[in-house]
């Protein structure tokens, strides 16, 4: 029988009820009138009335049964009426109107609390139990269908465009960004959290989400949301390029290529943790306002993958020390780790979730592991330098290629010297730390000077090598006194290497210009001169234009070889011209003014007294301007 059915006949039951009451109170008010008339013959017959009395006061009592059963027949009857009605809305579903389709439900809940506390005295209570819990039930499913429709249709994935446009002005070139938080005047950069989910449906989703977690669904409503959203914030990420790299792909690319993944890696991370799950954070405590468990244990699944995705990267990168180059994008890597850490410990903070902790443990474990292989290639660098075997020879002396990319090095280690200090505090105490990028760079300047020394070894020419020394040791003397190291390695290492450069120098001129100035030197003890300054007759002509022919062959060969020579700094190659200058031409003018004369008064003095001392001082300008031979004057 039917649910409808048994109402119906319980109504007839209870109308047949009240018919057969009324009929019962008419005979007794009949019987009353009766009795009353004949009272002075009762009170004459008092015992024989006595059992009429009785009668009477079994059938009042009777009536009284009869109308407790009929108050209890119209409350079963309002419950079934009730009934009725929740299940007329919830036939209807949530979707149109979840206000009454969540009243239907309370309703529900009521009827069933209601028969089964009357299960035991209405028989037909058993049959309404069994289809209210049914209903019920139907009605919870529903629930969770409207749950799923409704976060499924807004649950899409976010364009990288829009993500862009959530990022600080300075930060939303991929190309441009490094990690940093804020710009170059000081200022915060803020960052705007996207909206994922439309606003308006929020507090219908958090409505559906209370009452699912009433029911006892926690683990339905876990699984529709993860089912959701999920798949929407991974393809979010691939559209903007995420991707996820072993140990062994990082291991075959190419370092342009790999160098390129690392800078985007860094801008992604950024735009993960301070956009995307911060964003998917206030969903999840928007939605799951109240319920603390369901609310971390649906937001660690969801970013779990993601999470695992973009660390897994920096893992792989951290696992692969690489050349030298790599200490820059570990450092930065780092750096962004660091920076990102509060909010990590924000977003991902609670200790309800298994998950959560996880991704804590794996982005300081991340740190630490970047932090450390950034230190080991920071002694590799040192060794590599000291060790550094290219058989690169500059053949101009110049200064070295080495020595410019280890100075640019340096340079670039200041630009990160809080990073440094903090990444030495990583395994050092504080003071320590402090002290460390002064010690390491003060060693790879030696390591680089040392270096130096062994190639300058390479050149067959000692001047050649004595000019190539002075270059490279005045290049890392200028570059540190115009960088911050000058704070590190100090004064005395400054004024140190400045001796080292005016010492290669003076070697240098010596080495190179002794033995042509020995060829204007004539012992006086074999010549003199008259008071008209005329050489004396105790020198030959033939030893004089033999001086002059060596003079000569030998400054063709000096200015042939060391135009080709370079000192690329302007002031250091004019101050060498003119110290040789000083040196040279007063001791060619003396040996013109002593021994010119028997020269000139011989055959084609031109070929002995080939240059006056203007055209010496003019060729010492070609020195060191590092010409070609098809570039030199003939």
């Amino acid at each position: 029988m039917g649910f409808r059915q048994q109402s119906e006949t319980l109504a007839q039951r209870a109308n047949f009820l009240r018919e057969s009451l009324q009929k019962s109170q008419s005979i007794t008010e009949q019987m009353v009138s009766t009795l009353g008339s004949f009272d002075q013959r009762l009170s004459n017959l008092e015992s024989a009335m006595r059992p009429t009395q009785v009668r009477t006061h079994g059938i009042r009592i009777a009536h009284e049964n009869i109308d407790k059963i009929i108050k209890s027949s119209d409350i079963i009857i309002a419950q079934f009426d009730l009934s009725r009605q929740a299940e007329a809305k919830i036939l209807k579903g949530p979707h149109g109107d979840l206000d009454s389709y969540l009243e239907a439900m309370d309703l529900l809940k009521k009827n069933v609390s209601f028969f089964s506390k009357n299960k035991n005295t209405n028989n037909r209570s058993d049959g309404a139990l069994t289809h209210a819990n049914g209903l019920l039930a139907k009605a919870v499913i529903m629930l969770e269908d409207e749950f799923k429709l409704l976060l499924a249709s807004c649950s899409i994935p976010v364009e990288p465009d829009h993500l862009f446009e959530c990022l600080p002005n300075t930060l939303r070139s991929a190309s441009g960004s490094n990690g940093q938080t804020g710009d170059s005047n000081g200022n915060i950069a803020v960052y705007t959290i996207p909206t994922l989910i439309p606003p308006k449906i929020l507090p219908l989703l958090r409505v559906l989400a209370k009452h699912l977690f009433q029911a006892g669904c926690q683990e339905q409503c876990s699984q529709i949301y993860r089912e959701c959203r999920v798949p929407v914030l991974e393809q979010t990420l691939k559209k903007l390029g995420v991707e996820k790299c072993s140990k062994e792909d990082v291991q075959k690319m190419q370092w342009a290529v790999l160098e390129s993944k690392i800078g985007n890696w860094i801008h992604f991370m950024c735009i993960a943790v301070k956009l995307l799950f911060a964003g998917e954070r206030t969903v999840c405590d928007q939605i799951f306002e109240g319920i603390n468990s369901l609310r971390e244990q649906c937001f660690a699944e969801v970013t779990a993958n993601s999470v695992a995705t973009l660390l897994s990267f920096g893992d792989a990168v951290a696992k692969n020390k690489g050349s030298p180059e790599k200490l820059f994008v570990l450092l930065d890597m780092y750096e962004v780790m660091r920076e990102l850490k509060p909010e990590i410990e924000v977003i991902f903070g609670a200790k309800v979730s298994t998950d959560s902790t996880n991704v804590l443990i794996s982005a300081s474990n991340l740190t630490k592991n970047l932090a450390r292989t950034a230190l080991e290639t920071f002694d590799d660098f040192e060794e590599a330098v000291e060790k550094d075997a290219s058989k690169t020879a500059v053949q101009d002396g110049t200064v070295h290629p080495l020595t410019s990319y280890v100075i640019n090095y340096v340079k670039f280690l200041f630009d990160y010297q809080s990073t440094l200090k903090q990444l030495f505090h990583e395994f050092e105490t504080e003071d320590e730390s402090n002290s460390q990028l002064a010690t390491i760079t003060m060693r790879i300047m030696q390591a680089l000077q040392t270096n130096l020394e062994g190639k300058s070894k390479q050149y067959k020419d000692p001047s050649l090598t004595l000019l190539f020394l002075m270059n490279n040791m005045h290049y890392m003397v200028r570059s540190v006194r115009r960088s911050e190291a000058k704070d590190f390695l100090g004064d005395d290492w400054v004024q140190r290497h400045r001796r080292i450069v005016q010492q290669n120098a003076n070697q240098y001129k010596r080495v190179a210009w002794s033995k042509i100035l020995q060829s204007l030197t004539i012992q006086a003890a074999t010549s003199s001169t008259s008071g008209d300054g005329s050489p004396s007759s105790g020198v030959s002509r033939s030893t004089v234009k033999q001086r002059f022919r060596s003079f000569n062959m030998q400054f063709d060969e000096l200015y042939k070889r060391q135009i080709q020579w370079n000192v690329p700094d302007l002031e250091l190659r004019e101050s060498l011209k003119l110290s040789i200058a000083e040196i040279l031409l007063p001791a060619y003018r003396s040996f013109i003014k002593r021994f010119g004369s028997i020269v000139n008064n011989g055959r084609s003095p031109h070929k002995y007294m080939k240059y006056t001392p203007e055209d010496l001082d003019r060729m010492l300008g070609d020195f060191f301007e590092g010409k070609a031979s098809n570039e030199q004057k003939q």
